[in-house]
């Protein structure tokens, strides 16, 4: 089962000492109150960089190249949802051939190739993220896309190097979630589409059910902003003010997690495998500590950096927290809307 995985992490891990780096992310939410208790500096951007440094490659293994959660049927296996989740997005942005369209925060590109190849729009890829960047330039390479992508390395709280009204559309999957200001990384959004342009987000947040006075809610709030490298957890409607505010008229907005009636809750991968949700079993509780104790013997052998079993326990506990926050009905990383800059 880590044969595949091998290769990639000493790439990744070759030059790091991994230990030390995932003890510095597990005492980011520590360093960040420090800073504002004392007025002192914190950059999150950089405990953003962290994590996705010591994680994508075990994101890529254990999930899909499209680092995205996606709503679930029955009869699909979660590759097959990503795919008509990704779809949706195309059909609701109305992406058309020579368009040009903004990837905030493209992760390794796999929505981007999607959007590319069904609607042949050109992309840029926007990504803070050199090792993820990179990959995404890799992939889009390999399967004959390149004519279809531009790279840009920068943090989406300021693209200056791009002018305004520059793109026809665009989108941000789970990543301006970890957006320190929201508000700020629309209004940079906003100033880069052009007048008229759609954007499309999905965002992580806290649902209505969520009850600040609760012991048991905040603990499990804290559990998914430490795991997943969250500077705060916005509600729904906080997520529609920051829009509003920046000048985006928003056009819908729904939690495509939450089920009407009989379905596959969103966390379900994680949780097991369930009636014909084809899920991997790296994906479950059990494979997750199958692969710890592989990645510890190799570790032992000398065949996986050391480290990266420690890495796995730190994703599994947030696996876990997501879960949790499913199962009570406080979390979703399903927020999705459509919105529109004024024309």
């Amino acid at each position: 089962m880590l044969k595949k995985l091998i290769e990639p992490l000493w790439s990744v891990y070759r030059d790091w000492n991994v230990p030390s780096r995932l003890a510095r992310f597990g005492g980011w939410m520590e360093r960040s109150r420090r800073a504002d208790d004392a007025g002192g500096a914190y950059d999150h951007s950089e405990t953003v960089n962290d994590y996705y440094d010591l994680c994508t490659e075990f994101m890529r293994f254990g999930w899909n190249e499209s680092l995205h959660f996606a709503p679930l049927t029955p009869d699909e296996t979660l590759e097959e949802s990503i795919v008509r989740h990704q779809r949706l997005m195309i059909e609701k942005l109305a992406l058309r051939e020579h368009m040009r369209v903004i990837d905030v925060g493209c992760g390794l590109g796999g929505p981007m190739r999607r959007v590319a190849r069904e609607s042949g729009v050109k992309v840029l890829c926007v990504n803070n993220n050199e090792q993820q960047l990179d990959k995404a330039r890799q992939r889009n390479s390999e399967e004959g896309l390149d004519h279809l992508a531009e790279y840009l390395r920068c943090n989406f709280m300021d693209m200056s190097p791009i002018e305004d009204d520059s793109f026809d559309a665009g989108y941000a999957i789970e990543s301006t979630c970890h957006a320190p200001d929201k508000q700020g990384a629309f209004a940079e959004i906003y100033r880069v589409l052009k007048p008229g342009a759609l954007f499309w987000g999905q965002e992580m947040c806290m649902t209505d059910r969520f009850d600040p006075a609760s012991d048991r809610d905040l603990a499990a709030k804290d559990e998914l902003m430490l795991g997943i490298a969250l500077d705060g957890i916005a509600a729904f409607s906080e997520v529609n003010r920051a829009l509003e505010a920046v000048g985006f008229e928003v056009v819908e907005a729904k939690d495509r997690g939450a089920l009407d009636g009989p379905g596959t809750p969103w966390y379900r991968p994680m949780e097991g495998l369930d009636g014909t949700l084809q899920g991997a079993i790296r994906r479950t509780p059990l494979g997750r500590k199958a692969i710890i104790a592989g990645l510890r013997l190799g570790e032992a052998c000398r065949f996986v950096p050391k480290g990266s079993a420690g890495v796995v326990q730190m994703m599994n506990r947030t696996a876990d927290a997501y879960v949790m926050g499913g199962k009570l009905g406080i979390f979703t990383p399903l927020y999705c809307f459509l919105a529109r800059k004024p024309g």
